[in-house]
């Protein structure tokens, strides 16, 4: 007591302040000190017996958002003693922010959002307005994206940070791929000539669809099983599938199967692979693509379908 009251009185003459204010200011920066003290500690306690970063990345983050939110109640309350009770110092507080702060006080709002519902969580691979990339860092005022897409195929990343405004949660759509579901319908368009075996082409994709795509129907299926409890999803069919359509060069085979949101690019390769090898060994398939012909339907068109040909008199 004797050495804080001589640092107050040192205080006090070195720089003209009251002693009422030196007082405030000391007891404010003894309690950061001793907080911050305890958020180190426990720090060093969690980093020496937790080997998981996903664990030690919360504490972290927890522990910070509890040190500030004790400094605010604490340190506020030492600066406005004369305030009735807590509830009208956080009044005054929130009020004041309100006004001079909106663009932080919706960041704050949006990271309080966050944290209570939990539309993403550190880990998850989520998609605001028009950016999108997995989380690696969440904080009170943004969150952080390691970028996928852009000017990259197959959603892989492109190796930027994007930062992100907590309070765009509010006014742009979120999409989780991690979350819910947790798988996507992948699809690969397959566009052969109409003189080739259409039939036996859909059979080979069928059976290269259910090469990569079947061993995730069963795991699919309980993910969707506890998905159902909390949102309305409903899938009848879960096996992969080719759908046939026709375009003005060919025939329009698309393959669709489930797969994992981060092994697209390598399961559309191992998909695509598959079949290059298939087709190349099958000689009544071909792959069409835009070309200009001449089609003579008198010659080769169908017997019954084609024109007649006026003989000249």
């Amino acid at each position: 007591m004797e050495t804080l009251h001589s640092l107050t009185e040192w205080l006090r003459q070195s720089t003209g302040i009251e002693h009422i204010t030196t007082n405030k200011l000391l007891t404010s920066l003894i309690i950061i000190l001793i907080l911050a003290a305890m958020r180190w500690v426990i720090l060093i306690i969690v980093s020496r017996r937790r080997d998981d970063i996903k664990i030690r990345y919360r504490w972290k983050k927890t522990s910070l958002y509890v040190t500030v939110i004790l400094i605010f109640i604490l340190v506020g309350r030492v600066w406005l003693e004369g305030v009735g009770s807590l509830v009208t110092y956080f009044g005054i507080l929130s009020a004041g922010l309100a006004i001079a702060l909106k663009e932080l006080v919706a960041n704050f709002v949006g990271w309080a959002f966050i944290i209570w519902r939990k539309p993403f969580e550190v880990g998850d691979r989520v998609e605001v307005g028009e950016v999108a990339g997995d989380v690696i860092d969440l904080r009170i005022f943004q969150f952080t994206l390691l970028e996928i897409g852009n000017w990259v195929d197959a959603d892989q990343s492109t190796g930027r940070v994007v930062h992100v405004n907590n309070g765009r949660i509010f006014s742009e759509n979120l999409a989780n791929f991690s979350k819910g579901f947790q798988y996507i319908w992948n699809e690969v368009a397959v566009l052969v000539t109409f003189e080739s075996d259409w039939r036996k082409a859909k059979e080979i994709l069928f059976g290269i669809a259910e090469k990569h795509g079947a061993e995730l129907t069963q795991a699919a299926r309980e993910r969707l099983q506890k998905a159902a409890r909390k949102f309305m999803i409903f899938y009848t069919k879960l096996t992969p599938t080719v759908y046939t359509t026709v375009r003005d060069c060919g025939v329009l085979l698309t393959l669709r199967y489930l797969c994992d949101p981060r092994k697209r690019r390598s399961s559309e390769q191992a998909v695509w692979e598959d079949i290059l090898d298939a087709f190349a060994s099958t000689d009544d398939i071909d792959f069409a693509y835009p070309t200009q012909r001449f089609y003579d339907n008198a010659v080769e068109g169908k017997p019954g379908a084609r024109a007649k040909v006026i003989e000249p008199e």
